[in-house]
């Protein structure tokens, strides 16, 4: 497989795969992450994966930039590329009732489809995660119906709702925290993606993967009620 290293200052090195966004170089990222995750290097202090690219953190006091090449490249030479082995599905409730949906008549105007339709097929399959950036917790996720792409709003939002669900062009996303931004929203989860208060803030990692599913204003309020007392955790299931 294609890969380069890109040095940035010091202490950062950055494992460059081949600039294109699919699920195959993605994959290369994510398996690579994880080799390095197990294998705890001595000096490596953080790993960022992005959607080609894998930068690591590194102490230069305790490990040079050679001698870390060196290492990342028999690692990779030795890996076998997929799926990660221990990628989860994170089952994400949503509600579209229309008090949180206020551009699904956008989306349903732009693709043709009616309300339902919208939401089978948003609710159809699971979404690789990417990467996470933007925003803490934000996940950048692939896979969605090309059918529902549909433009970003012309002026986007001073601030949007935390829990928001939308779509922006080809993508389809949740905003973690209230914020701006410009998707067309379709719905909102009463599960918090990022929670500061958690020794591990942000619910999943890139590799992982987000299904949505249809609940009900009610069921919506209930499992709202549970994720304030820190009683409900989203169904979670092994990746086949």
């Amino acid at each position: 497989m294609f890969y380069e290293f890109l040095s940035n200052a010091d202490t950062a090195l950055t494992v460059q795969f081949e600039r294109k966004i699919s699920d195959e170089v993605n994959g290369c990222v994510t398996a690579l992450a994880g080799i390095l995750e197990d294998k705890s290097i001595p000096g490596v202090i953080e790993l960022i994966p992005t959607f080609t690219s894998l930068t690591v953190l590194y102490d230069c006091s305790v490990i040079r930039a050679a001698q870390l090449k060196q290492e990342i490249s028999a690692l990779i030479d030795s890996m076998s590329v997929g799926r990660a082995s221990n990628a989860k599905i994170y089952n994400i409730p949503v509600c579209y009732d229309e008090k949180y949906s206020p551009d699904m008549e956008n989306v349903c105007s732009h693709t043709g489809f009616t309300r339902d339709e919208v939401i089978a097929l948003h609710t159809s399959k699971p979404y690789l995660i990417y990467m996470l950036g933007f925003l803490p917790g934000f996940a950048y996720l692939g896979g969605m119906d090309e059918r529902l792409a549909t433009p970003r709003l012309k002026s986007p939002r001073l601030e949007i709702f935390e829990g928001a669900v939308g779509i922006g062009g080809n993508q389809t996303g949740i905003y973690p925290i209230a914020s701006p931004g410009g998707w067309q929203l379709l719905g909102k989860t009463p599960v918090k993606v990022f929670d500061p208060s958690k020794e591990n803030p942000i619910l999943y990692k890139a590799g992982d993967y987000i299904k949505f599913y249809s609940v009900s204003s009610e069921e919506f309020d209930e499992i709202e009620a549970l994720v304030k007392t820190g009683k409900y955790t989203p169904e979670i299931t092994e990746a086949e």
